[in-house]
């Protein structure tokens, strides 16, 4: 199944890189096209077991490394993962879809999270505290949690596994990360550049294979301390308690969203369209902070839907391979039949279709960029997440009404607003129950910023110095 164009496929485990053979493969399959293009080696539980124990070997002197050299060795795969990033953005592609413009530049932002992740390691301070004893030291230092089991998605191979690995091994823990099967080139190349650079054996092992069972075997593994998740709220819920039965081990868990987006009747509503179209519509809107539920003001609703369904039919859609194109296939089979569903639910209970609708090619798992107007409160897809190309609008006439509509969800992972008073931009950041709000822009996913939900979102934040203290301990010293 493989092809020359796309490479080997292989497991990571104790600084080896282990083929298929003597073990079950899966297909890797182009979503442009719905062909294979690799074959992927399941690891054994016995490889399993290996890599937990290459984890908990390795912590012992990695944990003691200093936070220096911890960070002359990131920032080195940081630089190499830059001189690479073509030809990993290429098979990014190949496996996941997401246009060449999109899948290169993934690979530089992963590159400048381990930068500036590498830095934030050197900057782990703990402190001293006052004591009312006579003679007695308090303080306060900060340790890492130990060997850490990763589960990352198919959305973005680079980004999510490199936050998770970055901060994990900044802080002086080791990792054993499962990625998506789907999607496992770009993971395998970021540890192929930490290794060039000099990473000790067993400090990350990357395995693939059922994710029930890979998860279910990791977490319940006495070598494992802490878990981190990124995937959708139901995946997340049965992670949670495994994690908890497991010895109440720590998780960070960033779940599924379902972004609202709110266009007061002040806003720029050109300035407006051009951000959340691109927002929209970035990775075929297979993105959990993607913007979807847009709650418009009654007085510019129809000036908002025409000009964003223009934009959106004007987009160039086809094979990431080629670089004009703006937006590639959804990125596995699944997803169409989902989006079809969504529509014709949302049509069937009283909505328009402004453009799109339909699937967009006989050949891969294409579908259209899509705007629905008017869609009513008990469409499906006013409830659960599309995640995919496919954007929605509400009419409001009031601030408590659009508040109450934003937060009526379980969910609180990202919401937006569009408006020119400043009065109104602390209102909806005071009102708005999310762990992200962009107010007049779409910049609320940043290296350096926090990236985390609240409600059924998830819990614990990755990105920005948050996002160490999820691989960090906190222990107290009282000394006389």
């Amino acid at each position: 199944m493989q092809t020359q164009s796309y490479g080997e496929l292989k497991l990571f485990i104790d600084g080896e890189w282990i083929g298929t053979q003597g073990r079950t493969t899966e297909d890797v399959i182009n979503p442009a096209t719905g062909e294979p293009i690799g074959a992927l080696p399941h690891a054994t539980a016995e490889d399993l077991d290996r890599a937990v124990s290459a984890a908990s070997r390795a912590f012992k002197t990695w944990r003691v490394t200093t936070a220096y050299d911890r960070a002359k060795i990131i920032r080195k795969a940081a630089d190499i993962l830059r001189e690479r990033a073509a030809e990993i953005g290429r098979r990014m592609t190949l496996d996941q879809g997401k246009p060449i413009g999109e899948a290169v530049p993934e690979v530089h932002i992963s590159a400048d999270i381990l930068d500036w992740t590498a830095d934030e390691g050197r900057r782990t301070y703990g402190r001293v505290i006052p004591s009312r004893l006579p003679g007695a030291r308090w303080f306060v230092t900060k340790e890492p949690v130990g060997p850490v089991a990763g589960f990352t998605p198919w959305n973005f191979p680079g980004v999510i596994p490199a936050r998770k690995i970055s901060a994990a091994l900044a802080t002086g823990c080791t990792m054993v990360i499962k990625p998506s099967e789907e999607t496992p080139s770009t993971v395998l190349e970021i540890a192929r550049a930490l290794q060039d650079a000099g990473l000790p054996n067993g400090v990350l092992n990357v395995v693939h294979g059922k994710p029930a069972e890979v998860s279910e075997h990791l977490i319940a593994s006495d070598g494992i301390r802490k878990i981190t998740f990124t995937g959708s709220t139901n995946v997340g819920k049965q992670l949670a308690v495994l994690a908890a039965q497991a010895g109440v081990k720590r998780a960070t868990m960033e779940l599924g969203g379902h972004a609202p987006v709110l266009i007061f009747e002040d806003a720029d509503i050109d300035h407006a369209i051009r951000v959340m179209v691109h927002a929209k519509y970035r990775n075929a809107g297979q993105v959990c902070i993607s913007p979807t539920r847009f709650y418009v003001h009654d007085s510019v609703h129809d000036r908002f839907v025409d000009g964003f369904a223009k934009a959106a039919a004007a987009l160039k859609v086809g094979d990431g391979l080629d670089p004009e194109k703006q937006m590639g296939p959804l990125a596995n089979s699944r997803r169409v039949p989902s989006m079809e569903r969504m529509v014709a639910d949302a049509v069937s209970r009283g909505a328009k279709i402004a453009t799109g609708g339909e699937r967009g090619s006989n050949r891969g798992y294409f579908f259209q960029p899509t705007v629905l107007a008017d869609v009513p409160q008990d469409a499906i897809i006013m409830n659960e997440e599309p995640f995919g190309p496919v954007a929605v609008t509400a009419r409001f006439s009031s601030f408590e009404e659009v508040i109450g509509e934003a937060n009526r969800l379980p969910y609180g992972l990202a919401s937006y607003a569009f408006t020119q008073s400043a009065k109104t931009a602390a209102m909806v950041s005071d009102a708005i129950e999310a762990g992200m709000v962009g107010i007049n822009n779409n910049a609320i996913s940043m290296t350096e910023t926090p990236f985390g939900g609240v409600k059924q979102s998830g819990y614990g934040s990755e990105g920005g110095s948050e996002g160490m203290e999820a691989y960090l301990v906190t222990k107290f010293t009282s000394q006389s």
